[in-house]
């Protein structure tokens, strides 16, 4: 039976990639800061699927802690055969006034903790032969957006990143999947500083983990989520990139 790592499986999309997971006869590793709400997803997969699932109490937005993360299951004898790196969040607001120090926390998470974790779990995955790796970007990473400028930026680092390894590393059976989602019903508009149920028309949580999982199965580099959002990044491709930024700053608005 394959096994599983989920980032910021607590909640919202990492809680639901664990139970389609799950369904899917995997064993479980979920890893975020909320032990109390992860121990409560392992009693409840484990008694609902015959499969185990450890559960890693981390806080992934500090400097080294993928190393750590990467140390806690080498301890437990676990072998990764797919690594989903979903932990990571938005800050909405302008660039001056935004909390620097929780921005910088930010940054780590969404790319430092993603590279590195991405990193040491491929050298074991090119060892056994085989495994892959699923980083969660955005639709922000196919343009700038104002007022969401440094979010933007790191999606678009996973993005890159992702289509650059996953050709680095094919000869090795080593595959990396770059899932783009647009909103989501998920904790991250309550986090990123949206308020009135921005994203409450949104795809489900659910919708975008069976997605992923889908995605993974048939060994694509970028997925992007839904029939709407495939046409604009195409459409993207043919407009200014100065008015693309105008757009996406009034669509902020």
């Amino acid at each position: 039976m394959k096994t599983v790592l989920i980032t910021g499986a607590s909640s919202g999309i990492g809680k639901e990639l664990a139970y389609v997971y799950a369904e899917n006869n995997y064993n479980l590793v979920l890893a975020a800061r909320r032990i109390d709400k992860l121990t409560k997803i392992k009693k409840d997969i484990e008694t609902r699927h015959p499969v185990s699932a450890e559960v890693i109490e981390i806080d992934l937005s500090k400097l080294n802690s993928a190393e750590k993360l990467y140390e806690k299951v080498k301890n437990k004898k676990i072998t990764v055969d797919v690594l989903i790196n979903n932990a990571g969040f938005g800050m909405n607001g302008s660039f001056e006034e935004i909390d620097i120090t929780r921005e910088e926390s930010m940054l780590v998470l969404n790319m430092v903790t993603l590279t590195k974790l991405t990193r040491l779990f491929a050298k074991d995955m090119k060892e056994a032969g085989g495994g892959h790796s699923v980083n969660i970007s955005s639709m922000a990473a196919f343009q700038a957006v104002p007022r969401f400028a440094a979010y933007s930026a790191t999606k678009a680092y996973v993005l890159s990143f992702s289509e650059a390894i996953a050709y680095e590393l094919k000869d090795d059976n080593v595959k990396v999947t770059a899932i783009c989602p647009g909103a989501t019903q998920s904790e991250f508009a309550e986090v990123a500083g949206f308020s009135g149920g921005a994203f409450s028309n949104m795809p489900t949580s659910r919708d975008l983990a069976e997605f992923t999982f889908k995605a993974m199965k048939t060994g694509k580099t970028t997925a992007i989520h839904g029939f709407k959002n495939r046409i604009l990044v195409f459409s993207l491709r043919l407009t200014p990139r100065n008015l693309v930024t105008k757009i996406a700053a009034k669509m902020m608005e």
